[in-house]
C-alpha cells in the first residue's frame, strides 16, 4: 500500500505527464513561442546552475530547479518542476547521490524530445563514507574548487555539442571560469600550508572534498545528508574529541539553524572554561550575504585558515 508521499508523488507525475504531452501536441510544428535562440539549460541546484551561466552567457537561459538556499537532499520536485525539465534542451545534475530525486522522479517521465543530460560528476573519483555499516558516496563535490572544476567542464563541453556555432564564445567563457577554478584551488593549497591544526568540527559533514584536497580532516553533528537528527551521545562525543584536539572553533552554513553549534559551543565553554567561535564554512547552495559562488570560496578559505591555525 502506498504512503503519502507515493501517492502525491505518483499524481504529480501523472499530471506533468499530461501537461508535457498536451504541450508536445499544442506546439508540435511550431518554435518555443519566444522567439529565443539562447539554448535552456535546467540545472537542479545553484552551483550548477551558476556555472552554466558563467560559460554560456548571453546564448543560454538557466533555471535552477531547487529554490536557492535549499536543503537538496530532501528535496521533492512538483509537476511543473517536471514540466520545466522536459522543456530543456541541456538537463545538468550533480549525481553521486545529491539530487537523487533527479534520476528517480523526472528523467523516467520527460517527454522524447531531445536533449542532453550532464551528470556532472559522471567517471569522477568519488569519496566514500562510513554510514550506519556501510559505505556512502559522498557527493558535496562542488565545495571544492577542483572537483568542482571538473564538473563545469562537462557542461561546456555540453554547452558546445548543442551549439557548436557559439563554440568560440563558450570556449573564451570556460576559459575564463577554469582560470578562476585553478586559482582558487592555488589559494586553498598555498593558504592552508603548515597549519597548526589538522582537524575541523562542522554541524554537517559536507567538506570531505576540501578536506582531501587540502590536507585536514572533518568531524560533524550530522552527517552527509543535513536532514538527520544528532543523538545526546554524539553531541558528547563531539565536545570529548574537540577538547582532545584542543580545537575550540566550529563551523556552520548559515541557510541551516546553528542550534547544534550552539549546543557545542555552550557544553564545551562549560566543561572546559574556554571560549569557543562559530565560524561560517558555506554549503554554496545559492547567494548569500551578497556572495556569489566564488565569493563564498575565498570566505571559506578565510575562516578555514583562522581555524585551522595557519601562519
Amino acid at each position: 500500500m502506498m504512503n503519502t508521499h507515493q501517492m502525491m508523488l505518483v499524481a504529480g507525475t501523472a499530471a506533468a505527464i499530461i501537461i508535457i504531452i498536451g504541450g508536445a501536441i499544442y506546439y508540435s510544428g511550431k518554435d518555443d513561442g519566444d522567439g529565443s535562440d539562447t539554448v535552456k539549460v535546467v540545472a537542479t541546484f545553484y552551483p550548477l546552475a551558476y556555472f552554466s551561466k558563467e560559460i554560456g552567457g548571453e546564448y543560454v537561459d538557466v533555471a535552477s530547479l531547487v529554490p536557492y538556499n535549499t536543503e537538496i537532499h530532501s528535496w521533492q520536485p512538483s509537476a511543473m518542476d517536471i514540466v520545466a525539465a522536459d522543456k530543456a534542451d541541456i538537463l545538468v545534475y550533480n549525481g553521486g547521490g545529491a539530487d537523487h530525486w533527479f534520476e528517480r522522479d523526472i528523467l523516467p517521465v520527460l517527454g522524447s524530445r531531445e536533449r542532453i543530460v550532464v551528470n556532472t560528476t559522471e567517471d569522477m573519483e568519488l569519496l566514500t563514507v562510513e554510514y550506519e555499516g556501510h559505505e556512502i558516496v559522498d557527493p558535496h563535490t562542488w565545495i571544492c574548487p577542483f572537483t568542482a572544476e571538473q564538473q563545469a567542464e562537462k557542461i561546456y563541453r555540453a554547452l558546445v555539442k548543442k551549439d557548436g556555432a557559439h563554440e568560440a564564445y563558450y570556449t573564451h567563457r570556460w576559459e575564463s571560469l577554469r582560470e578562476a577554478f585553478e586559482k582558487m584551488d592555488q589559494s586553498y593549497a598555498e593558504g592552508l600550508q603548515n597549519t597548526r591544526k589538522d582537524t575541523i568540527f562542522v554541524t554537517h559533514t559536507a567538506f570531505g572534498y576540501l578536506a582531501h584536497r587540502y590536507g585536514f580532516a572533518q568531524y560533524g553533528v550530522i552527517g552527509l545528508s543535513a536532514d538527520e537528527q544528532p543523538s545526546t551521545s554524539t553531541i558528547k562525543k563531539l565536545v570529548d574529541m574537540m577538547i582532545e584536539y584542543d580545537t575550540y572553533v566550529i563551523y556552520v552554513d548559515p541557510i541551516y539553524s546553528d542550534e547544534y553549534a550552539q549546543t557545542l559551543k555552550n557544553t564545551l565553554e562549560e566543561k572546559t572554561g574556554r571560549d569557543v567561535t562559530i565560524l561560517v564554512l558555506y554549503l554554496m547552495l545559492g547567494p548569500v550575504d551578497g556572495m556569489d559562488y566564488f565569493d563564498q570560496q575565498e570566505k571559506n578559505l578565510e575562516n578555514l585558515i583562522q581555524g585551522l591555525e595557519a601562519p
